[in-house]
């Protein structure tokens, strides 16, 4: 679809910018194969490597040629697929733990540069004085303008206690300044949380990793502790991009009844035909004690808002999904990602893995997200002038070689490729980027506004929403799914 401005949001503090997958982890199945292997084309892979060795105009490393090939074949599944080498496995293991190696900056990409959006407090980049809005330039002495963000946060990144030189250009400062910053282990708080004004919290996560739900139970209790008469909680999913399906299933358990459904899987292996519910074996298997058992009593029953944009992925769709099957929240904001699918990584040595994709997810209606999103109940744009940089985001239906919709083959939220992108991109240059939390946040004023009553400035988008709850659906599907009930223990 030609190029997409990338709005500031993405973690750039050493994880992988871009959708975070539902992980599940399993060593490789044993799974005998169906059918015989293909002879003929397993010969001509041979044939071809042959030729590579023999004929082309360099020596060419053996186990480079079959790693491609294993990335290869794995890639060309479906994009979140993919073979991890040595290093891209360590990096996965960092960002699902929650920690990495780097200097401890948040970043997004702007205008071919990375912007500091957020310096983490007591790391590296926070004590040398790197502020947000700073513009990196250089890396290392590296000119960066073109660069990936991806492959801007990688030269960040590096071993403990290994130094990384950063050229910032800042405003009001004539020359660049240097910044020669030692690396450490930075450690990712995945929750914030505060309350925004008397009677109304904020609970906002980032990204679902193993810690989330512990982080989540502490800081919801101090909030309480903080103000015991919240009458309204915003919990905010804009740009979480997913994490760890225990995360999610955790957050969703936090606000909906006891055992209830969270989340369903299918696909090919019985192991991933299976019904996920509110209960610890679930979302804390390996914890002595529930981390979710001390929360508020008032939690169940407090209205909440769930906000959500396009960045808004797989596991955050889980938890927006389930918590609207239950009518437990209202959503409010743009239609989400719609990844709905669980990669299950399978390792192959002590260094690599395979994440494959194993199956889909469906909320507690069963409801299919994959290729179409969560749908608000509320849709809001990201600013009073309109849905700025949000608009240009890609999404799961945009990608190619992306998992159709089994529920809804056809009812992909595909967009209109002839889009006028660059009168978007103009637009997105001239838009300040949305500090969540912050008092210009529009959507979260909008949820605001929601608990007191007042007006809520609805979006000026003129294309129809996708098919929702309650919504007119295909003949194939009923309009209203009956909730699932949770099996009663004796």
């Amino acid at each position: 679809m030609g190029n997409k401005v990338k709005s500031i949001g993405l973690i750039g503090l050493g994880m992988v910018a871009g959708v975070a997958a539902s992980f599940q982890f399993s060593a490789i199945a044993q799974k005998a194969v169906g059918t015989p292997l293909p002879l003929e084309e397993l010969r001509q892979l041979s044939d071809v490597f042959g030729l590579i060795k023999t004929d082309y105009v360099e020596t060419v490393d053996d186990k480079k040629l079959l790693t491609e090939a294993i990335s290869g074949m794995v890639s060309s599944l479906d994009p979140h697929s993919v073979y991890l080498d040595k290093k891209a496995f360590r990096e996965m293991r960092e960002t699902v733990a929650g920690k990495f190696v780097g200097i401890g900056v948040e970043v997004g990409l702007e205008d071919g540069y990375i912007r500091v959006v957020s310096p983490i407090e007591d790391t590296p980049a926070f004590k040398a004085g790197i502020k947000a809005g700073d513009l990196i330039t250089r890396i290392d002495g590296t000119l960066i303008k073109g660069m990936s963000l991806d492959e801007s946060v990688k030269k960040m990144r590096g071993e403990p206690h290994s130094k990384v030189s950063v050229t910032i250009s800042r405003k009001d400062e004539d020359k660049p300044l240097i910044f020669n910053v030692t690396r450490e282990e930075i450690r990712v708080q995945s929750v914030k949380a505060k309350i925004i004004e008397p009677g109304y919290a904020w609970v906002r996560i980032s990204q679902f990793q193993e810690p989330t739900v512990d982080d989540m139970a502490r800081k919801i209790t101090a909030l309480y502790q903080q103000d015991p008469h919240i009458k309204g909680l915003v919990l905010d999913l804009r740009n979480d991009p997913g994490g760890v399906v225990p995360g999610a299933i955790g957050v969703s358990a936090a606000f909906l009844p006891k055992d209830a459904v969270i989340v369903s899987t299918n696909g090919q292996l019985l192991s991933s035909k299976e019904t996920f519910y509110g209960r610890q074996e679930f979302y804390a298997p390996r914890a002595k004690n529930d981390p979710l058992a001390k929360l508020p009593a008032g939690l169940k029953d407090v209205p909440m808002v769930v906000l959500v944009n396009a960045g808004s992925a797989s596991a955050s769709e889980i938890v927006a999904g389930a918590l609207q099957d239950y009518k437990r929240a209202t959503i409010i904001g743009t239609q989400t990602f719609g990844k709905g699918s669980v990669q299950t990584l399978r390792q192959l040595t002590a260094d690599t893995a395979v994440k494959l994709t194993t199956a889909r997810y469906y909320t507690p209606k069963n409801r299919a997200i994959q290729a179409r999103g969560i749908t608000p109940d509320l849709l809001v744009d990201e600013s009073a002038d309109g849905d700025g940089m949000n608009r240009l985001r890609i999404r799961e239906a945009d990608l190619q070689k992306h998992l159709g919709n089994d529920k809804d083959p056809e009812e992909t939220n595909k967009r209109d490729v002839l889009e006028d992108e660059q009168r978007l991109a103009a637009l997105a240059k001239k838009t300040k980027p949305v500090e969540f939390g912050s008092r210009d946040d529009f959507q979260l004023a909008q949820a605001l506004n929601h608990f007191k009553g007042l007006p809520v400035q609805l979006s000026k988008a003129d294309a129809k929403p996708v098919s929702d709850v309650g919504e007119t659906q295909s003949d194939s599907q009923p309009k209203e799914q009956p909730l699932p009930k949770a099996p009663v223990t004796k």
